[in-house]
């Protein structure tokens, strides 16, 4: 086990071990591939080390890991998993096989290095996922102290089906004649056309014309939008280029005499993919044209290598969870490191954190 900072990841032979590593790892997650953190780094990742796992010299695993006294607002010093607004899966690149390898490795690393840390925290985990699954062997092989410190279930596309047979499975009938009828007024309006582009083409123009329609709406008043700040800028900028350059990404646009009015972009992360960003114009939301361009996205089915799609939404999104009627569950686990006093007073953190709570 190797910790490396930005210079170290950036070395070409690392960069192409790394991107070796995407293509076989148990479980696929943009987030951490290199076209995505390596820009997520440079914006946010003072002081982040990315643990390299290698299995007989060739890189096996990575995860990028933080340290912190701050546990969701209390005092608690702790090493994590690291992920930031922008990222949505915590799981981490293992070759396929090796995943209770590379967790007994990264446990046993955090053990003689546990630092000041207290425990060691792995957010947005796929509870369903292989990966998990060895971690959950290994946790109880070794009788290791943890346990599960939030849970959530977002959106999930999945189903060996057209697109037409989901949507008609998914709403009813009133719904699907409601949604035809608000796309033929919006026809009415000028000339409606959808587009889905792979690869650079037009991919500037096409980034900026998103982060000024994203701005527009409410997330660019209430200072939230990628535009807003220069880092998430220059994040969604980088990563959807290194996304295009990597044959990762897949944008949608529906058009209103030519101009957008519902965007998205996917990175395309076979055998699943990520719904990474959507964004759409709000003086058409009587026609609701976010919906109008996922009825479009539901082809995602039909795309060859490709078994499920993430959402990347909250759980209880109201909008996507009308169409996308599968959950991906998704777990943080907290995890005991160290000697025997510092496991004794993880124990006490475990107790209060799991402790039954009446309800208010």
């Amino acid at each position: 086990m190797r910790l490396l900072n930005l210079a170290d990841l950036a070395a070409p032979a690392t960069l192409a071990a790394w991107e070796r590593l995407a293509l076989r790892a148990a479980e696929p997650n943009p987030f951490f591939e290199p076209w995505y953190l390596l820009p997520s780094l440079r914006q946010w990742g003072t002081g982040v080390k990315v643990a390299a796992w290698y299995h007989e010299g060739r890189l096996a695993g990575l995860l990028p890991l933080a340290r912190s006294a701050d546990y969701y607002g209390h005092r608690v010093p702790h090493a994590a998993g690291w992920l930031h607004a922008n990222a949505f899966c915590g799981v981490p690149l293992v070759a396929g096989g090796h995943e209770a390898a590379f967790w007994q490795a990264l446990i046993a690393h955090l053990d003689r290095r546990a630092g000041v840390a207290l425990l060691l925290h792995l957010p947005q985990l796929p509870a369903d996922g292989a990966v998990f699954a060895a971690l959950e062997t290994v946790l109880a092989r070794t009788r290791r102290a943890h346990y599960i410190a939030a849970r959530e279930a977002r959106a999930m596309l999945t189903g060996e089906t057209s697109a037409a047979a989901y949507l008609e499975a998914a709403m009813s009938a009133k719904k699907r004649k409601e949604l035809r009828r608000q796309h033929n007024r919006l026809a009415e309006e000028g000339a409606l056309t959808f587009e889905r582009i792979e690869g650079e083409e037009a991919l500037e123009a096409w980034t900026a014309e998103f982060l000024a329609l994203e701005a527009a709406g409410w997330k660019g008043e209430a200072g939230s939008a990628l535009a807003s700040a220069p880092d998430t800028r220059a994040l969604f900028t980088e990563a959807l280029r290194g996304a295009a350059a990597a044959g990762r990404l897949e944008r949608l646009a529906l058009r209103l005499d030519g101009r957008a009015i519902a965007m998205l972009a996917n990175f395309i992360t076979a055998p699943g993919a990520y719904s990474y960003k959507t964004a759409f114009d709000e003086a058409y939301a009587r026609f609701s044209p976010g919906m109008l361009l996922q009825l479009e996205n539901l082809a995602l089915l039909e795309r060859g290598g490709i078994a499920w799609a993430d959402s990347c939404a909250v759980e209880g999104h109201p909008m996507i969870e009308r169409l996308w009627r599968d959950a991906r569950r998704m777990a943080s686990v907290n995890i005991a490191i160290g000697g025997i006093a510092r496991r004794a007073a993880f124990g006490l953190l475990k107790a209060y954190e799991t402790r039954s709570r009446s309800p208010a």
